[in-house]
Formats: structure tokens, C-alpha cells, sequence
């Protein structure tokens, strides 16, 4: 028995997942009536479209708390690997991922969720393995985050400990005996779990990174990088150095991801006053700068001329990169982004049931049009 291909290694060009349908509000910070309410009936709904529009995956955030604010985004999340559990019982084609805070579970026990959930989804369940940055989720858990004074050595110090992490449950997932593992953060005896992964091997993993110690620990653990676009001008350049790091032989043929968010309408103009709506006129600022704070506290280099322009990628999409325009438009966005190195993005709606219908009738044919797809 072999593990089964999935969506994700079909020849799609620009492969294309739901981002955050977990989560309340998805990834905007506004309060328009139509927001995300992220029950469980609303995401198995979205994402059951999805499959239907043949997307190749639908990815969730994992928060313990929200943002305060009078919308409290991310206030109300279902945690990642059961709902991944639920959510590929619930489909057939599409590929779920589960995300998981590696200072927060230990990872004998999790090796053994998520083996769990991929034998449910018959090889479908996929791994977003993140260190963690909120301080006060870790407070909730009892787990110490670093002190900003130790900001250079941050990302070294929780890499290390993915690290650990994720060579323990490969092992778990690989070996058929008992084995004994001691290092910085672990010390464990006779580890071993059955049944494997779905067919032999290991579930699909991600990882997101944007400092070079991140990127680093994807490229060498990761199938899929995720990464935040700040700047499109420079962005081939960044892929470019990210592909040349894998082609040294020595590390994972990775696939280069972004998160994004989207606004598509007829035309231009109804998109951006969309847009403008749900940000400026509805948008939840006060919880935009609550999240600004907490980014602060731990990012003192932002300058503060670029506050104002950070908060609205707060209110607008959480920070990922926004799409906003026609069919015609955002399709072109997506071949643009393709052409700069990008092979697939995982985005965010204000209402993933109302919009993605019309994102499936309107802009997936005129992808398929510009040879970013097949047909569905």
C-alpha cells in the first residue's frame, strides 16, 4: 500500500485553499453583518464548495484568544486537529490541514491525532507546523515565550525547538520500533505509535516563515513554504533566493505559498467600494490596534510612519496580501504572482459562502484561461 496522490500534487500552476474558515470573522477585522461566523455548519459548507470547485485545500488558523476590540476577531475558533478530523470525514477530494503550536503539545500525542485524522481522510490530513508568537496564548498555557531583549536569538531558540519537535513525530511516523530520544527540550524513552500514516510515508506538511531563520526550518522540514507578501516589487527576487536554497540538493523541494486576502466584484469600482466599506467604514480598528501593540512589543524596528498602512492589512485581511478588483483583475493578480515564483495561495473572504460562488463561476475559468489551471 502506497500513500495516495492528493490535490496537491495535481498540475495545477497556482494551486488555491480557504484560509481561516475556522475562525470568527475569518481573516477581516470589521463589522459588516455579513462577517464570517465561523460555525461548524458555515466552514463543512464553505469548504464542501470548495471541493466542488475543485481547490485543492482549505488550511485554519490556530488562536486561543481573540483581538479584542468590539468584534473580538478570532475570538471564537474550533481547534485545528479535530476539526481537521471532522472536516476530510465530511469530504472526499479535498486536503485538510491541521495547525499546531509545537510549545503547546507534546509530541507523542499529537503524532497520534494527526495519524488519526489522515486515516479518516484516507491520506488527505496535512500538517501547518508554527512556533507560536503571541504572548499571551503562551500565558494561557503556562509556556514562556522570550523576552524581547532576546529578539536576535527569537527565531534560532524556536526553531530549535521545531526542530525537535518535528524530527520526534517523523520518527514516529517511520519507525516500527521503539526508540529513546534526548535533546535540548525533550528527554523521552521507548517512544512508538501505531497504526502509521495512510499508506506509509507522512502527511503533507507547511510551514510559514518571513525571517530567514523560518524559512530556513521550512525549506528543510516543509513540502510548502508559506509566506507573507510585503513588497511585490521585490518579491521574484525573494522567491528567487528561496528556490536557490532548495535547488542546492540539500534541501525539501518545497512549494512557495502566500496567504492573501480577496475582494472580487463585476468591476474595479465595485470591488474597492466594497472595500473601502468593510475597512474604513466598518472596519474594527480598535481590535487593528490592539494587534498593532502586541506586534510592536515584539517588533520595535516598525517605523512608525508605515502604523497606519500596517493597521488596514490588519482590518482588511489580518495582514495578508490583499486582491481586490474584477474577475479579469484578480486572475491577473494571480498570474502575476505566479510569474514572481508564487505556486499557490491560500486566501481569506469576508463570507466564504456567499463569495466563493461567484469567485468559482467568474475567476477560476479565466485562470484556466491564462494556464494557471485545468478545468475543474
Amino acid at each position: 500500500m502506497t500513500r495516495p496522490s492528493t490535490r496537491m500534487q495535481n498540475a495545477n500552476r497556482f494551486k488555491l485553499g480557504l484560509f481561516a474558515t475556522n475562525c470568527s470573522g475569518g481573516l477581516a477585522m470589521t463589522k459588516v453583518p455579513e462577517c464570517w461566523i465561523a460555525s461548524w455548519d458555515n466552514a463543512l459548507a464553505a469548504n464542501q464548495l470548495a471541493e466542488a470547485a475543485g481547490l485543492e485545500f482549505t488550511l485554519p488558523i490556530a488562536r486561543w484568544h481573540g483581538y479584542r476590540g468590539e468584534t473580538d476577531a478570532e475570538g471564537s475558533t474550533y481547534e485545528t486537529l479535530t476539526w481537521a478530523a471532522g472536516t476530510v470525514a465530511a469530504t472526499d477530494e479535498i486536503v485538510v490541514f491541521g495547525t499546531v503550536h509545537v510549545p503547546f503539545l507534546n509530541p507523542v500525542f499529537a503524532a497520534k491525532m494527526m495519524v488519526t485524522a489522515d486515516h479518516i481522510g484516507r491520506g488527505r490530513f496535512g500538517l501547518n507546523i508554527v512556533s507560536g508568537w503571541n504572548e499571551g496564548e503562551f500565558n494561557m498555557f503556562g509556556t514562556r515565550l522570550l523576552e524581547h531583549d532576546e529578539r536576535y536569538a527569537y527565531s534560532e531558540e524556536w526553531i530549535e525547538i521545531s526542530e525537535e519537535w518535528i524530527e520526534i513525530v517523523n520518527r514516529i511516523w517511520a519507525e516500527e520500533a521503539p526508540f529513546d530520544f534526548k535533546g535540548k527540550y525533550f528527554d523521552m524513552t521507548g517512544v512508538q505509535s501505531r497504526p502509521k500514516p495512510h499508506g506509509g510515508g507522512r502527511p503533507l506538511v507547511l510551514s510559514a516563515g518571513s525571517s530567514p531563520a523560518g524559512r530556513a526550518f521550512a525549506m528543510r522540514h516543509a513540502d510548502c513554504l508559506f509566506m507573507i507578501i510585503v513588497d511585490i516589487e521585490s518579491l521574484a527576487k525573494e522567491t528567487a533566493s528561496i528556490r536557490a536554497i532548495r535547488d542546492t540538493g540539500e534541501e525539501n523541494d518545497a512549494g512557495i505559498y502566500c496567504i492573501s486576502h480577496v475582494v472580487c466584484r463585476p468591476t474595479q469600482k465595485e470591488a474597492e467600494e466594497y472595500y473601502h466599506y468593510y475597512v474604513h467604514d466598518m472596519g474594527d480598528w480598535e481590535a487593528a490596534e490592539h494587534l498593532l501593540q502586541i506586534r510592536q512589543g515584539q517588533q520595535q524596528s516598525i517605523p512608525p510612519e508605515r502604523f497606519a498602512q500596517i493597521k488596514e492589512r490588519f482590518v482588511s485581511g489580518l495582514a495578508t496580501y490583499p486582491v481586490v478588483g474584477s474577475p479579469d483583475r484578480v486572475a491577473e493578480a494571480f498570474h502575476d504572482l505566479n510569474k514572481a515564483g508564487i505556486d499557490g495561495m491560500a486566501f481569506g473572504l469576508v463570507n466564504y459562502i456567499d463569495e466563493l460562488p461567484y469567485f468559482r463561476d467568474e475567476v477560476l475559468p479565466r485562470m484556466v484561461r491564462l494556464g494557471l489551471r485545468e478545468a475543474a
